[in-house]
């Protein structure tokens, strides 16, 4: 099989300058992780705003290793995670291993 209209050509640059602005945006971002008793009858959640990623498949993916990680149910509420139980510690865990900083 002949390489006649082949081209090869190299993205790295481009995933380099992608991934160098994600790492900027998660130094950058101020999250707040806190535990609450409001709604879901009184049982204690925990709420972790203001993570900053731009697309809703990301955050979604994001929650889903998170719920995975905790082994816990868990529901996104805009761009907010909520988590049921108190995964506070679990979260911030998961959170510092997956590359979040300012926690």
């Amino acid at each position: 099989m002949g390489k006649k209209n082949w081209i090869e050509f190299h993205n790295q640059e481009n995933f380099d300058q992608k991934k160098l602005k994600e790492e900027n945006f998660k130094k950058i971002a101020k999250i707040n992780i806190s535990k609450q008793k409001k709604g879901k009858k009184g049982k204690t959640i925990t709420l972790i705003k203001g993570l900053g990623i731009g697309s809703q498949k990301e955050v979604k993916e994001l929650l889903k290793k998170m719920k995975v990680f905790c082994g816990t149910g868990g529901t996104l509420i805009g761009e907010d995670i909520q988590l049921q139980g108190d995964m506070v510690t679990k979260s911030i865990e998961f959170l510092r291993h997956d590359g979040f900083q300012n926690l």
